[in-house]
């Protein structure tokens, strides 16, 4: 993300700095045409679904379970006005962060441009990774996800979800799809283009194949345990960044996120691999939602295999060239300390140098009276 200048001009109507200038404002206009258009009877049909999630079931309650009737929820083609919508609150959260948050601490710290866009990037990294960490563990808890680790594969597939469920699942894919416009509202560097472009494809990808493959709690567990990892990341450079000295939060990170890849791995391969693989079930059908076919479970593994693959790749180039800066950065200053060891006479030398500042001065030396006498 580039520095953004605030001009004292004001921009023509509908210009490229007008709508990068006034792009949350805007966004929040369309945001509250769908509001109101749910005090209408008219409108109120179509904005409750851009509003509201869809899709729900009522369940009834029985003389085993609890009183009170259960709603929960699968999905559909409206999910999508869903998104949308919460895509459109996104951008407005993004941008009131930017500007009441991260804009102030950056004019306290004058950060060069680099620092300054990594730091902005980090900083709205960081706040979303902790709200989907702590929102994601609430739901796991819950559920009763953590104590019961067959519940990842048990009454497969998962096609009715609980509320929290579905909201976090449409709140992930509308977070990042409104990364794509903010690389235009930020003025994102070309260079960086392609390297934002890959790590939103990824997470898109696999967040909505493990919603539309009913694959929902293996995912929430992958994604918490995921974010987790990367906000420790996102949050030591911060830390980074506001002083140089504390780069012991990287070496957490790092032990972290070999951890975290293994255990990614690990779950993967038992929930997809054998739960799944052992399942009685294991024919295609699109009408309940089944999946669970050898193909698909491949897929899946592959998919996640080479994600994290990828992840490690880029992990350990990243280490390599922190050890590279590390080590030139020695060589460096060994090299000031013996120059500044250099230019500083010897004991024997001082010595000599005041011996002839004396004899300059005062009587002349042997050597002088010989050309005298020549």
């Amino acid at each position: 993300m580039a520095i953004r200048k605030k001009s004292s001009k004001n921009p023509p109507v509908l210009s490229h700095e007008f709508i990068v200038q006034n792009h949350a404002d805007i966004v929040s206009c369309v945001a509250m045409v769908f509001l109101l258009g749910l005090m209408f009877e008219i409108t109120a049909k179509a904005a409750v679904i851009f509003v509201t999630l869809q899709y729900n079931v009522t369940i009834p309650a029985t003389e085993e379970q609890s009183t009170e009737t259960i709603s929960l929820y699968h999905y559909g083609i409206k999910d999508l006005a869903t998104v949308f919508f919460y895509m459109l609150v996104a951008i407005i959260i993004h941008a009131i962060i930017q500007e009441y948050v991260l804009d102030k601490i950056n004019r306290r710290m004058h950060f060069s441009k680099t620092k300054h866009s990594k730091f902005n990037e980090s900083g709205q990294l960081s706040a979303f990774y902790l709200f989907s960490c702590v929102w994601g563990t609430n739901i796991l808890v819950s559920e009763n996800y953590v104590s019961d680790p067959t519940s990842l594969w048990k009454d497969y597939p998962h096609t009715l979800i609980p509320f929290q469920m579905k909201f976090f699942y449409i709140s992930q894919l509308a977070y990042w799809f409104h990364a794509f416009p903010e690389l235009y509202f930020q003025k994102t560097k070309k260079e960086d283009i392609p390297r934002q472009l890959v790590y939103i494809g990824l997470y898109l990808f696999h967040i909505a194949g493990a919603y539309f493959l009913n694959l929902t709690r293996l995912g929430l567990v992958l994604l918490v345990l995921h974010y987790f990892v990367e906000f420790l990341f996102h949050i030591s450079r911060l830390f980074y960044f506001s002083d140089e000295k504390y780069q012991k939060g990287f070496s957490l990170w790092a032990g972290l996120f070999v951890f975290g890849r293994l255990l990614t791995l690990i779950l993967s391969v038992l929930t997809v691999g054998f739960g799944l693989a052992r399942a009685e079930n294991q024919d295609l059908d699109l009408t309940t939602g089944n999946f669970n076919i050898l193909g698909i479970r491949i897929i899946v593994l592959s998919s996640i295999c080479g994600a994290q693959a990828f992840m490690m790749w880029k992990f350990i180039n990243f280490q390599l060239r922190r050890w590279r800066e590390h080590s030139s950065s020695q060589p460096q200053s060994l090299k000031k300390k013996s120059v500044t060891t250099k230019g500083r006479p010897s004991k024997k030398e001082r010595e000599n140098g005041v011996n002839g500042t004396v004899t300059s001065n005062g009587a002349d030396s042997p050597r002088s009276r010989k050309e005298k006498s020549s």
